[in-house]
């Protein structure tokens, strides 16, 4: 039997669920689903979505900033690697103070937009009819490299505690291709932003170090030029990184070039299967949010892939895309840089340090392994 006793909770006639009387009282207002609604969070300072464009406009010319003066130190010093110097740049301005909010959304869409159109720019340097000539032992080295690499890597982050996202991303970078190869792995991955960033010092730390130490070893390892091309082609994580290390020694550019670019070719193949792997078990699980098999960015990627290879871009373009390309990473660095935190680090900085040149030790290891097992 209903009720005749009105109070602050009435029953509707469509159902048994208690809502809220409408205060009758006078200047009252009804209530409705909308004055139901709980209130919005607060954008961080910075962050607003109004005006999105205008507000990326100042880190947007931060990061240019950076990028200007990475350019002009590596040419000052040669020794010095632009990408490198933009991922110390960005660091610096964030453990400084010089990262206030209002250049946020600017270098979020440097580390977003800008290093996912360098993926897809990345692609117009492979043309598929060129990696035929890596031959079966050629192939050989890159399919054990990144498997070993990748697979190592991932048990070393487990067995130091290290985050699974963490952990993946720096496997990513180090056996394909160094920021990219972690730029398309990110969705997929999941982790927080200094997940990324860390992940990508790293590989940019270790690959301008290779540009110094590897050329060293060439003789003390009783290389030929074509071998140590191939043990560059294998073992180094970024493309220029790859092209600056075998270009020290005459004689080794073309098959470093070929063999890196093969590993590039891994890409998408990588983030599809760890995304179709992490999707099948989030299946299982009940309202699991399954990750996308391919960001369209990197599909994207194999897009240029296919124009390069199809022969449908004149050499100009090539010329103009692989400059932009470059300019792009490094901005994408700098930009990348400002979310390496100091206080992360010095909880977990030991141990991802630690990770990252045994990966690094891991895939210079089994590359040349590789390069004196197939092609020596």
């Amino acid at each position: 039997m209903r009720s005749s006793r009105r109070g602050p909770y009435c029953e509707r006639s469509t159902g048994s669920r208690l809502v809220p009387a409408p205060d009758r009282r006078a200047g009252s207002q009804p209530v409705t689903r909308d004055t139901l609604a709980l209130p919005r969070r607060a954008p961080e300072p910075g962050l607003e979505p109004s005006g999105s464009a205008r507000a990326a406009v100042p880190g947007l010319a931060a990061v240019a900033g950076a990028t200007a003066l990475a350019f002009a130190v590596a040419h000052v010093v040669p020794a010095l690697n632009a990408a490198t110097v933009a991922v110390v740049l960005g660091a610096l301005a964030a453990n400084l103070g010089l990262h206030p909010p209002v250049l946020r959304p600017g270098t979020h869409v440097a580390t977003t937009r800008l290093l996912r159109i360098a993926v897809v720019l990345l692609g117009l340097q492979l043309a598929l009819p060129d990696l035929v000539h890596l031959g079966l032992g050629g192939l050989a080295v890159v399919l054990g490299t990144v498997a070993v690499t990748f697979t190592g890597t991932q048990l070393l982050g487990r067995a130091l505690g290290l985050p699974p996202a963490r952990s993946l991303l720096v496997a990513t970078g180090f056996s394909i291709c160094g920021a990219s190869a972690i730029a398309a792995m990110r969705e997929v991955a999941g982790g927080e932003e200094e997940d990324t960033a860390v992940a990508i010092a790293l590989v940019t730390l270790c690959g301008s170090l290779a540009i110094v130490v590897l050329p060293a070893l060439a003789g003390p390892l009783g290389l030929e030029p074509a071998a140590f091309g191939a043990w560059v082609g294998a073992s180094v994580h970024d493309v220029g990184q790859a092209v600056a290390t075998a270009s020290r020694v005459d004689g080794a550019l073309t098959t470093a070039v070929v063999v890196k670019l093969s590993r590039v070719v891994l890409l998408a193949p990588l983030v599809a299967a760890v995304a179709l792997t992490r999707r099948t078990r989030r299946g299982a699980a009940a309202g699991g949010r399954r990750p996308p098999i391919l960001p369209l960015f990197v599909v994207g990627f194999l897009a240029a892939i296919a124009l390069r290879s199809a022969e449908l871009v004149p050499d100009s373009a090539l010329a103009v895309a692989a400059g932009a390309q470059h300019v792009l990473m490094v901005a994408a660095l700098a930009g990348l840089g400002t979310g390496i935190d100091r206080r992360t680090l010095r909880a977990t900085g030991g141990r991802t340090l630690g990770l990252g040149l045994a990966s690094w030790l891991l895939v210079a290891a089994t590359a040349y392994a590789g390069v004196r097992l197939f092609l020596a």
